[in-house]
């Protein structure tokens, strides 16, 4: 049986791609220290004899007894919210994190996919974006914990790869959403669903105009999984290219959720990016992977997953106190 390490396995995405290999035949190894993830996305594996689970943080040294085949790097906060209020972890699960996991790669002769992300554009200059472009990133700008922590990551792996020979993989993930998002972490599909659920006005920063091209987790996770397998070294975008304006999204919303709302509008964030599509030619001539699941029924998924959220769950301000992280 083949094994794996996932970090960030209580996250959104992370367990997901616990629930694809263990669903694959895998040993899975989930890691993640909580912080901003959640144990209830994981718990249905916990009964499971080929999964385990160390609560640990990868930016301090990380062990795993045994062999181990694969690594996925997921590990970070990935909500503008979390990653405001936590700048120096991002950077540190980015840049510490990643250095430990190639580590341990190197050591076991794993094969390591790292989490990369569109972010790594910045706020793109060239629509679409195609792998080849290197972004438009503010260094020094609230966003910029993020970003550079990502393009960093980026570069120690390739390093890693042309110095040490270690087996790596970089994902560029784009905008996904599906069940097990977290309702108030601050990105669109969540704010907007909450918003309606709860009777709220939609809330949109800016003139609505920006764009976003969301991908199913399902899909994320199918063009993850190739990748993995793939022989392909250099980064790859997984995503979803059909784009929508956040005004049009918003309407969808309302039409989804059958609710009333008005829409108001704030000011944009700084450095918000205000176009996000990604060019998925390279996906599909090197994986045969493409997105399959519509926005339509992919959405209407997700609402179901967040209707069934408790009162308490979906009136819950913040996700969490970051005290005891930051002292």
């Amino acid at each position: 049986m083949k094994r794996i390490l996932i970090t960030g396995a209580a996250g959104f995405l992370g367990s997901h791609l616990c629930d694809r290999f263990i669903k694959e035949g895998y040993h899975v190894i989930g890691m993640d220290n909580l912080i901003t993830g959640d144990l209830k996305n994981i718990e249905h594996l916990f009964k499971l004899e080929n999964f385990e689970f160390y609560h640990h943080d990868v930016t301090k040294f990380v062990h795993v007894p045994g062999e181990l085949d694969y690594i996925l790097h997921f590990a970070s906060p990935a909500s503008p919210i979390d990653y405001l209020k936590i700048p120096i972890q991002t950077l540190k699960v980015g840049s510490l994190g990643t250095h430990n996991l190639l580590g341990l790669a190197r050591v076991k002769k794993a094969r390591i996919l790292i989490a990369s992300t569109s972010e790594v554009y910045g706020d793109p200059l060239v629509h679409p974006q195609t792998e080849d472009y290197y972004g438009n990133v503010n260094t020094i700008g609230p966003r910029g914990v993020y970003d550079e922590a990502k393009r960093f990551q980026e570069s120690i792996t390739m390093a890693y790869h042309t110095f040490h020979g270690v087996e790596t993989r970089i994902v560029r993930i784009f905008n996904t959403y599906g069940p097990r998002m977290r309702l108030n972490d601050g990105r669109v599909i969540p704010a907007f669903i909450g918003q309606a659920i709860r009777g709220e006005d939609l809330t949109i920063f800016g003139d609505g105009m920006q764009t976003r091209s969301f991908c199913y987790v399902d899909d994320q996770v199918e063009g993850i999984f190739r990748l993995l397998h793939s022989d392909y070294v250099y980064p790859v975008n997984i995503g979803n290219p059909d784009e929508i304006t956040i005004k049009d999204f918003a309407e969808e919303i309302i039409k989804l959720t059958g609710t009333n709302q008005k829409v108001v509008y704030h000011p944009l964030p700084v450095n918000d990016p205000l176009q996000r599509q990604p060019d998925t030619t390279k996906a599909k001539e090197l994986l045969g992977w493409e997105a399959k699941v519509g926005r339509a029924e992919g959405m209407k998924i997700t609402y179901e997953y967040f209707k069934s959220l408790s009162p308490e769950e979906l009136s819950k301000e913040e996700h969490k106190d970051f005290s005891d992280y930051i002292k």
